[in-house]
């Protein structure tokens, strides 16, 4: 018989959409299941937490994975990507058009300062993946049988590459990355662009509207009150409107 979500400690999020939280980061990886194509939200912190969600991902839908889109560029949420050979790769893009820091060795660093073992960051750091796809804007998927997402970039913010990706459905979906945090205080670190945060979070208020679920890089999902509200301390803290 095939695995429930439930059982494979996957959130349901509506009809075609969900999520898990992951150990030790509390990162989300989220899937959206569409007729044609499977679409995965960021894709762990090692090759090997990759290779356990392309692995819950072919136990879920019988598929591999066809889409895989990075919220940002953090060793918590990219150095799995190459447990994904074959999908379609998409990252944020800034005015250049690049899609994030190609230093595989100041993310390999930043992975062992957090606590990544140093033989599984520097396997991840000697396996980049570069986007194939860098949204500038707004980019629509079909994943066949009715179901659509729309990557967004969303930022700058936490990043300079903050991607954002909204399900549709009733209701809506918004994997939001690091742009919300609801496990603890937003972190803002050296490749923050503090200045244009709440910007991006009023960028993704207005992409899911009122009624849709937020689905935070690190948390619990929220509602658009808690993003509301975090947008406001966000301005606060970083002294602007």
């Amino acid at each position: 018989m095939p695995v429930t979500w439930e059982e494979r400690g996957w959130q349901r999020l509506g009809g075609r959409a969900g999520r898990c939280r992951l150990p030790v980061w509390d990162c989300t990886a989220g899937l959206v299941v569409g007729a044609d194509g499977i679409l995965l939200v960021d894709a762990g912190s090692s090759l090997a937490e990759g290779a356990r969600l392309r692995d819950a991902a072919h136990a879920l839908t019988g598929r591999r994975v066809t889409h895989l889109a990075l919220t940002h560029p953090h060793f918590d949420h990219v150095f799995g990507a190459a447990a994904f050979p074959g999908a379609e790769v998409f990252a944020a893009a800034d005015g250049d058009g690049v899609s994030g820091p190609a230093d595989a060795a100041a993310l390999r660093a930043d992975a062992v300062a957090n606590g990544l073992a140093p033989a599984a960051a520097a396997e991840a750091a000697a396996a980049p993946v570069a986007p194939a796809r860098p949204v500038t804007g707004e980019l629509a998927l079909d994943l066949g049988g009715g179901v659509r997402a729309l990557l967004v970039n969303a930022g700058p913010g936490h990043t300079g590459h903050d991607l954002a990706v909204r399900v549709e459905g009733d209701p809506a979906v918004v994997f939001c990355g690091d742009l919300v945090e609801e496990s603890g205080e937003p972190q803002a670190g050296p490749d923050a662009v503090p200045g244009r945060w709440p910007a991006a979070l009023d960028r993704l208020l207005a992409l899911g509207g009122p009624d849709a679920l937020y689905v935070p890089g690190h948390g619990a999902v929220v509602d658009a009150a808690f993003a509301r509200a975090q947008r406001d301390v966000l301005a606060t803290r970083f002294g602007v409107s």
